[in-house]
């Protein structure tokens, strides 16, 4: 299966360490997020990995001409700094004519939060990872589920019906992954498509009962969007016994590849 990770962007919240690293290539535990990423991919079973990139490129090309045991590859976006991440999806959508997965850029994630994504993702086209917490605020890529069914996904949902958060991780059987492309170039044909999160395509496709959710909860992941979260990565990935072999000094990461459940998620 192919996984398509979605770096584009600078992480301007990031700056001054972002002003010309994009957040992907950024290190905590000494490892760049990105490496994080694929090591988890790799260990998961994952064959092939394509790094959409923007801002930044040459940077996130040399982390990967450097990543060795899995097939990883770049494709350039032209227009990141116009567009959100629709379009970078719209850009991608050549590569989306198989099942594939779909994963933010600033998305860190054990390799056991894949894992049961892919074994929980049989009876929907589209399946989201998800997390629940106590309190939502208004940066929360915020959920209204009903069972194992989406109902809406978005930052400005009503808090009486929301339920959960997406991680920033999607399943896409091969119907899902036609249909996901359908929308997206409709939506890019849209006046505002360029201003679009690709999580408004799947609140609409989810109005149609076609996306399911699959909780992660009391598995460790977290997202990188500002210092705080960035520190608080640094502590999260000590956790994680899967680890890249830039990490660990060029040894071979666990042998069992079965990390364990760790709640580490950032409340």
């Amino acid at each position: 299966m192919k996984a398509i990770i979605l770096s584009a962007g600078q992480g301007r919240r990031l700056m001054p360490l972002t002003e010309v690293t994009p957040k992907c290539c950024l290190s905590p535990g000494g490892v760049s997020i990105l490496e994080w990423q694929i090591t988890q991919l790799a260990v998961s079973g994952i064959e092939e990995v394509v790094v959409v990139t923007g801002f930044g490129h040459e940077v996130v090309q040399a982390v990967v001409d450097n990543i060795e045991g899995i097939k990883v590859r770049t494709l350039y976006n032209p227009f990141f700094r116009l567009s959100d991440n629709l379009g970078t999806c719209w850009v991608a959508r050549g590569e989306m004519e198989e099942p594939f997965l779909l994963i933010n850029g600033d998305t860190l994630f054990e390799a056991a939060v894949l894992q049961h994504l892919l074994t929980d993702a049989d009876h929907y086209p589209i399946t989201l990872a998800t997390d629940q917490k106590n309190r939502y605020d208004s940066d929360d890529m915020k959920i209204w589920s009903e069972r194992d069914r989406l109902c809406r996904v978005g930052k400005t949902l009503d808090l009486s019906h929301v339920n959960g958060e997406s991680i920033g991780m999607m399943l896409f059987s091969r119907t899902g992954a036609e249909i996901f492309v359908h929308k997206v170039e409709e939506l890019m044909r849209i006046g505002d498509g360029l201003n679009r999160w690709y999580l408004s395509a799947i609140d609409e496709l989810a109005q149609t009962g076609i996306v399911g959710v699959s909780s992660i909860h009391g598995l460790s992941w977290c997202e990188v969007d500002d210092p705080v979260d960035l520190a608080h990565a640094e502590q999260v990935v000590k956790t994680w016994p899967v680890r890249p072999p830039s990490e660990t000094g060029g040894q071979e990461a666990a042998a069992t590849g079965q990390p364990r459940p760790s709640a580490t998620r950032r409340r």
